[in-house]
């Protein structure tokens, strides 16, 4: 269960880093490859995400993790789970269920970077 421990530590600084618009925190959590499909299915690199929290473009406000489940295949790990969010993008407020999927490859320190994420729009509110 250690490593369960480590993905959701990465997990927990991954959300951290959004609403603290900590762009530096996210360079070093995020992998360089990262790539995010977000909830409109736009594809972001991990420049062009990083930039968008840095810029102001989007705000998380706050993000409510309402469940999530941790498989682990190696050196990967898949984080499976739902939010709820609130927060802006361009200047205009969201507040939004989703359903997401993130992929972490783990470090030689036994810690984990996230490689991918992909979130999906829910039109009701999730449930725990």
């Amino acid at each position: 269960m250690v490593e369960h421990t480590f993905v959701l530590e990465a997990e927990r600084k991954f959300f951290a880093a959004l609403t603290n618009a900590d762009a530096h925190e996210l360079r070093r959590l995020l992998d360089d490859d990262f790539v995010l499909i977000d909830l409109s299915g736009t594809v972001l690199s991990r420049a062009g995400f990083v930039s968008a929290i840095e810029s102001g473009h989007l705000k998380f406000e706050s993000i409510r993790v309402v469940n999530s489940e941790v498989r682990l295949y190696g050196e990967t790990a898949i984080v499976t789970g739902e939010t709820e969010m609130r927060g802006t993008s361009q200047d205009q407020y969201f507040h939004a269920f989703s359903r997401y999927t993130h992929v972490y490859r783990e470090q030689d320190d036994d810690s984990f970077v996230l490689v991918s994420a992909q979130g999906t729009l829910v039109t009701r509110e999730v449930h725990p």
